[in-house]
């Protein structure tokens, strides 16, 4: 009880913020009106404010996790909250989430999660990851056709439609088969692989970097997460990552986001349709599972787009001739 108090108290600096980042973005909205501004100019306005919010929040981490989306952020943070969690008796339904483990308890750094989406948008460093240089980062990175594929079940099922303007997505409503959205260069593979090719130009530029992959952690859990946690520094025993491997399970990580389990970390964390497992933050969880949607010619066009385009550092590869 007294855990779950503090966590309470702590989390009301973060309403705090929630409120003012929903009245900046309707006074942003209500400036638009006036001017008259048409949809182009609405959607960099709304990526700029988004990336002034980051930006802000990037300057006054302590340490910072990039992934593109469906790459496994949700699984690591997972991870990470229950390492706190047993050090610091802090309780199960709060994740992670910038400051607020750190208003609980502050020797708990504070831990960025980003996507980088829009900090470019305000900096105007869209062409290098400058604004990370002097930063601990930790770039989480996924087999691009599996984030490909896990991002058409996202669009499809999980998207706002707002965001998908936001982001160049296919409009709302739009009719598209998985194949074509892969192949598309707003939010299919080509985006996900300018992404990784970017960080992976600019990744001996940070002051100190932690590449993981996805991959790794499915094939050794717990040596992924002893990785993550002594470079951020978690003073965390053999016993206790195991317990968080444990924990952040695939079958337990689905039963808790069924039963909403993580009450104190806002919406994402629940499914959009409990009947419907393509709706789910936590859907499959399969490494390689990206073949199961496409017929052999097409795995061998998509395998070979990622093998021209993307860069060699992650080590990606067609796994194996098909047909």
């Amino acid at each position: 009880m007294t855990s779950t108090f503090a966590a309470l108290r702590a989390s009301l600096p973060q309403a705090t913020k929630t409120i003012w980042k929903k009245t900046s973005r309707r006074l942003l909205k209500l400036r638009l009106d006036l001017t008259g501004a048409d949809a182009e100019q609405r959607i960099q306005a709304e990526r700029r404010l988004r990336g002034r919010e980051q930006y802000r929040k990037l300057k006054q981490a302590d340490a910072v996790v990039v992934s593109f989306g469906k790459s496994g952020r949700t699984w690591l943070r997972v991870m990470v909250s229950r390492l706190y969690q047993q050090l610091y008796g802090l309780p199960e339904s709060a994740l992670i989430g910038f400051d607020n483990f750190h208003n609980m308890q502050r020797a708990i750094p504070r831990i960025f999660f980003t996507h980088d989406n829009y900090i470019g948008d305000f900096t105007g460093h869209t062409d290098s990851k400058v604004d990370f240089y002097g930063k601990k980062v930790v770039l989480l990175v996924r087999d691009p056709r599996d984030v490909a594929v896990s991002q058409f079940f996202q669009w499809q099922h999980r998207m706002r439609p707002e965001k998908k303007a936001l982001n160049e997505y296919p409009p709302h409503g739009a009719e598209m088969s998985v194949y074509d959205f892969v192949l598309h260069k707003g939010a299919g593979l080509p985006k996900v692989m300018d992404f990784m090719n970017l960080w992976a130009r600019e990744m001996d530029k940070i002051r100190e970097f932690c590449l993981v992959r996805y991959e790794d952690m499915r094939a050794d859990p717990h040596q992924a997460l002893s990785r993550v946690a002594q470079f951020l520094e978690i003073p965390a025993s053999p016993e206790q990552i195991q317990e968080a491997v444990d924990y952040a399970s695939y079958e337990n990580m689905k039963k808790m986001e069924s039963s909403h389990s993580f009450r104190l970390s806002g919406g994402r964390m629940v499914p959009r349709d409990r009947n419907n497992p393509d709706s789910y933050k936590v859907r499959r969880a399969k490494v390689g599972g990206y073949r199961d949607y496409f017929e052999d010619d097409q795995i061998r066009e998509i395998d070979a787009l990622m093998e021209g385009t993307l860069d060699p550092v992650y080590g990606y590869r067609a796994s194996e001739p098909v047909g």
